[in-house]
């Protein structure tokens, strides 16, 4: 057994015990189940609930909670805190502070051991004759308030009540009986402080709160909190970030935010930019209070923070340290890294100063956090020192890998560490904060990562609006609350499936699952807002995609395509909602799906107007037409989101004129007028040059890229108008070897109507024995067009080898390697642009081996590696690893960016890290591809080998992996 496995044998004992929880001996059914099974609703009769007033006020609010989702459930109201101890009781309390769990505690007939003095932690079990007159009780003791409320919540949960069921208007299933028997013991969190940060809220959060759901408020108050606040205690979360940006009212303006913060218990924390909460764009003026520069006007500062510090007395908080610029900027006033080392450890030491004046002398016991995003990395690598009891919270780079986490050394800190990450993103290169595009098969291999690398202090989410970020949310929270359930990379999909089957049922639960597993492969290519290639920081103007829309099957086409069977499949599920399940539905499928497909169509087909322009194609309208029409289609069912849905419920909350970027705006068509002499023309697939424009062979004919008998492939003709007069065409010749999807049919100057795609293919009943070449002829008008097509028969290798050229390059999927020289190689599904990332996970060098063969020789090959843009694990890490080509001496590669450089930038804008290496000349036969791996946070994704004059792809170019039996 390797030292891998046996280390992943040693933390999964770790997770059992650490994260050990027994909700499988939790039952709720509609049917008495035994003696011990407790009746919360029987007889039209719901068990009245029991709490201590002197309780906490969280425990009162979760038992409200619960009595009103037990009246969505039953239709009947429990009553609560009755005069006269009733026959049964739901008794809801925390240990030390309800006089109910002490009373019972004392007669011995609640044992919490299991739970006395832990964090978070929740008992629920059925306790008989349990106080004087009451013949039983349903209990749920916490550790401590909060683990009170989330042992509430969990029974909302168990009866039918999902934790989103206001925030994605998920129904409430009636219960005709509900019985419970059993109990469950929970253990602490996972990550002790794990919450959510409002970000970029101005154009969502903040004009629905502040115009729809409290327009007496004016801002994003009270009422939005509270449902804020509500759905982190049901998704066993305990922190927020406030929003804070320009539109927004700063979180402690509002006396009623805060006491909406008591009344959930929610701890109150402030972003990277805002130290000692202080939300610095609505509360510093810099025309009253100078300028926020330390080093000049330090005394007003220290006030400044003094008294917020003063204000937050009695609140449950999380202190940012540290000095950034008024608003997510450099902080001021120093030269260079080494001024801001000296100025932010004065800073630090003045800002504890201010917390252990008012809040206590014992600055170990006050949570404090310093956040290294963007430059303050910098300066913390320089040699800031940090006080022992600070959390360190790492970052990711704005686009979900994670920048770096604690070494051996920094592991040692009693402030533990931290994570910070982004499900949503407004910055350079380029934002996404329109729809959910980060995979959350990335998400978990990110942060399970940062667990097992100790970063268990504080986990924050980055969620722009919430909405649509719903299901990211709750997987990401989830992970935080009991990362036991998340070790294997499969959990993802299992996690997914779940989540769909709850809200959606077993008969469309699975399908919906599938697509949002295509949604995230397909976003993870490219997400929707970059797909103008445009960027915002600097900004430039959309461009044209780098999808080819004339080499590999047309790449554009393969992407429209998936695309619209995921408009098909959800158009067609959306159906069968017309219930109460229609609205989830929408909301939580229907619309990303729908508008991150028209985003792709408004540009693929923008570029194909362009193109077909080029080419004298009378369809090169048509797409343009479709361009414009896709970007209509997302303003009407945004405008249908807004206003309609739910009788206006969400109006404001989606925007798709975020910020004024350019990918937002209707598409800039090209004019499409074209010469209509030539009535009709073909294109065969890769024949165009760098302007898209037809260019025949030097014979006067065009070509199709060669068959051969050992990979399947198929290639495309088109036929099309260029003119107005309608016309029939017909193959009217082609070799009995080759397969055509169509021999012939009409052109007509109808929508549609105007070009079709002819598919050639491989004949695998007739193929011959050796190599051969043939002509394909199309006929019409009294008009012939010739097309050369060739098929080329190779001999199968007699020994084990895996791929073989096509068309100049090898095209190797890492998950598929040869022969590996360890097991500690392992396939993480759901990264990397093929579905599937290749990583070893030992840490110790492995080599995985890639057999292949080439059919010509090449003066120059060159190898392309893709990988994951990840970075290194830690600050004494690397990006390294090693190639070898036919065992020729292996060659280092190092992949690793720094800061927001443009190799940076483009890595996180493809989702990809691009390497090219000089092989230099190749012959033809046999070859070996070896790459030597020692680090587990490299991922392969691909592998091409250009031994010719490769053509550019964005999209993975299919594997040339030699077929089976040929």
């Amino acid at each position: 057994m390797n030292r891998f496995a046996i280390l992943r044998i040693i933390f999964t004992a770790i997770l059992i015990v650490h994260c050990s929880y027994t909700w499988a001996q939790l039952h709720i059914s509609a049917t008495k189940g035994g003696d011990t099974t407790f009746a919360v609703f029987h007889q039209s009769m719901v068990s009245p609930i029991l709490y201590d007033a002197a309780d906490a006020e969280v425990v009162a609010t979760a038992a409200n909670h619960l009595a009103d989702d037990l009246k969505n459930v039953t239709d009947y109201s429990p009553a609560i805190n009755p005069d006269q101890f009733p026959q049964t009781a739901i008794i809801i309390g925390t240990i030390g502070k309800s006089q109910w769990i002490h009373k019972l505690i004392e007669s011995g007939k609640l044992d919490v051991d299991n739970i006395e003095g832990k964090w978070e932690s929740y008992l629920i079990t059925t306790v008989e004759n349990p106080l004087p007159g009451m013949d039983q009780a349903l209990v749920i003791a916490g550790s401590d308030p909060r683990g009170t409320a989330y042992g509430v919540f969990r029974i909302s949960e168990e009866i039918g009540v999902n934790p989103l069921y206001w925030w994605a208007d998920i129904p409430i299933k009636k219960q005709k009986e509900l019985h419970i028997s059993g109990q469950t013991i929970s253990s602490s969190p996972s990550v002790k402080y794990r919450g959510i940060f409002l970000n970029d809220e101005d154009w969502g959060l903040q004009p629905w709160a502040a115009g729809t759901l409290e327009p007496e408020f004016g801002d994003l108050g009270p009422k939005a909190y509270a449902r804020i606040f509500e759905l982190l205690l049901r998704l066993k979360a305990n922190l927020i970030w406030p929003a804070m940006r320009y539109k927004t009212g700063a979180f402690f303006s509002y006396p009623e935010n805060i006491a909406m913060a008591k009344k959930y218990d929610i701890v109150i924390g402030s972003s990277h930019s805002e130290p000692m909460l202080r939300n610095n764009v609505g509360e510093w003026n810099s025309k009253t209070m100078g300028e926020y520069n330390y080093l000049t006007n330090g005394k007003e500062i220290y006030n400044y923070w003094d008294q917020r510090v003063k204000e937050s007395k009695g609140l449950e908080s999380v202190y940012t340290l540290g000095m950034r610029g008024v608003h997510d900027t450099e902080i001021e006033g120093v030269n260079s890294a080494q001024d801001a080392v000296v100025l932010l450890e004065k800073i630090i030491a003045d800002q504890r100063e201010i917390l252990k004046n008012q809040i206590g002398e014992d600055l170990s016991t006050i949570p404090q956090v310093f956040t290294a995003y963007k430059e303050v990395l910098q300066i913390y690598d320089e040699g800031l020192h940090l006080p022992e009891d600070i959390t360190i919270v790492w970052p990711d780079d704005n686009y979900g890998y994670i920048r770096r986490l604690s070494d051996s050394e920094e592991a040692k800190r009693g402030g533990g560490s931290g994570i910070y990450y982004h499900a949503s993103y407004l910055g350079r290169p380029h934002d996404y904060t329109w729809l959910s595009s980060t995979n959350p098969a990335l998400i978990r291999e990110e942060m399970m990562k940062a667990y097992e690398h100790n970063a268990r202090n504080l986990w924050v989410l980055n969620v722009g609006d919430i909405k649509p970020l719903e299901y990211n949310l709750q997987f990401f929270l989830n992970m935080a609350y009991d990362i036991s359930k998340f070790e294997e990379p499969e959990s993802v999909f299992k996690h997914r499936e779940k989540w769909s089957e709850h809200i959606f049922g077993q008969e469309y639960g699975m399908e919906i699952s599938k697509i949002l597993k295509e949604y995230d492969k397909l976003a993870f290519e490219r997400r929707p807002e970059h797909m103008g290639w445009s960027m915002n920081e600097p900004k430039t103007p959309v461009q044209k995609t780098a999808y080819n829309h004339f080499f590999y099957g047309d790449e554009a086409q393969k992407r429209i395509d998936q695309y619209n069977d995921l408009e098909e499949s959800v158009t067609r599920l959306r159906k069968k909602f017309n219930d109460d399940l229609s609205d989830a539905f929408y909301e939580l499928v229907y619309y990303p799906v729908y508008a991150c497909s028209q985003m792709n169509k408004k540009f693929l087909y923008r570029d194909k107007a362009y193109w077909y322009t080029l080419q004298n194609r009378s369809s090169a309208s048509e797409y343009a037409e479709k361009s414009m029409q896709a970007y209509e289609n997302i303003k009407a069912e945004t405008e249908y989101y807004n206003e309609q849905l739910r009788g206006g419920k969400w109006n404001k909350i989606i925007s798709m004129r975020q910020y004024g970027l350019a990918a937002f705006k209707a598409p800039d068509v090209p004019s499409t007028e074209i010469d209509s002499s030539s009535k009709w023309r073909i294109l065969p697939e890769g024949w165009v040059n760098e302007d898209s424009i037809l260019i025949p062979n030097k014979g006067g004919e065009f070509r199709l890229p060669p068959f051969n008998n050992l990979i399947e492939e198929r290639y495309f003709i088109d036929v099309f108008l260029s003119g107005k007069s309608s016309l029939k065409w017909e193959i009217t010749k082609a070799p009995k070897w080759l397969n055509v999807s169509q021999k012939n049919g009409s052109l007509q100057s109808k929508i549609n109507k105007k070009d079709v795609r002819i598919w050639c293919s491989l004949n695998r009943d007739a193929l011959p024995k050796k190599d051969k070449s043939g002509e394909l002829i199309v006929e019409a008008n009294g008009q012939i067009q010739t097309i050369s097509v060739s098929y080329r028969h190779i001999n199968k290798p007699d020994h084990n080898i895996d791929f073989i050229d096509s068309k100049g390059v090898l095209s190797i999927f890492a998950e598929h390697p040869s022969e590996t020289s360890s097991d500690s190689f392992r396939t993480i599904e759901g990264l990397g642009h093929t579905g599937a990332a290749l990583v070893n996970e030992n840490n110790n060098p492995e080599t995985a081996s890639y057999l292949f063969e080439t059919t010509t020789s090449s003066s120059d090959a060159k190898l392309i590696i893709y990988l994951l843009p990840t970075h290194p694990v830690n600050n004494t890490s690397e990006l390294v690893f090693e190639v070898s080509i036919d065992d020729e001496p292996f060659k280092e590669i190092d992949f690793r960016t720094y800061g927001r450089s443009e190799a940076w930038k483009q890595n996180v804008l493809e989702n990809s890290a691009k390497r090219t290496v000089n092989i230099g000349p190749l012959k033809s036969g046999d070859h070996k591809l070896q790459i030597r791996s020692a680090n587990s946070n490299i991922f392969f994704d691909r592998f091409e080998i250009d031994i010719g004059d490769m053509v550019d792809a964005y999209r993975v170019i299919p594997e040339t992996k030699i077929t089976e039996n040929r």
